[in-house]
């Protein structure tokens, strides 16, 4: 005969089970919700062999890039696009040029975060490169030129002709070490 005892522990341990097994399909759950935020704000939005259809330069639409590059305020690192504007066809394969520095005396590690304008360039802006697909780690006085390689697909609207590319860094908290 089992006790009351043991019957209450047997009841907790499904119950449990049952959590632990919800948290882990949970947890498969949000990566392709992960994704499809991505897909929609643009972050990390690395192009995949059939996102881009056509691979012809459609020499109707010139459209210009326009690059900015911010840094939040206590990040220790000035940062700038090597050309202020582009101007591109889409189907036309194109690499701009970043530089950054680190102005402190100490390892710092920064994460970039993409922004378009208008919005809905997000869209069609399509980058094979990118330094903001990964974090970048800077020694003290460090300066490096970054490329971001893109594509702008055929299905962007005619009316579009100016897009904004910015970029925002932000310092990853946890990671910087003293300088020594």
């Amino acid at each position: 005969m089992v006790s009351n005892q043991a019957q209450s522990n047997l009841l907790t341990m499904r119950k449990l089970s049952i959590v632990a097994i919800a948290m882990f399909g949970f947890g498969f759950a949000l990566i392709p919700f992960y994704q499809k935020i991505c897909e929609v704000t643009g972050v990390n939005n690395v192009l995949k062999a059939d996102a881009v259809g056509n691979t012809q330069v459609d020499t109707a639409h010139l459209v210009t890039i326009e690059f900015d590059s911010n840094i939040s305020g206590k990040l220790p690192w000035s940062f700038r696009p090597l050309q202020s504007n582009v101007r591109v066809h889409p189907g036309e394969l194109t690499t701009v040029m970043y530089e950054i520095r680190n102005t402190s005396d100490r390892a710092v590690t920064g994460q970039a975060i993409p922004s378009y304008g208008p919005q809905l360039a997000v869209r069609y802006f399509k980058k094979l490169e990118c330094f903001c697909f990964t974090q970048q780690t800077l020694q003290p006085g460090e300066t490096r030129q970054m490329p971001v390689v893109f594509v702008l697909d055929h299905g962007l609207p005619d009316e579009v002709n100016t897009i904004t590319l910015s970029y925002a860094f932000f310092e990853i908290e946890g990671t910087a070490k003293k300088a020594g």
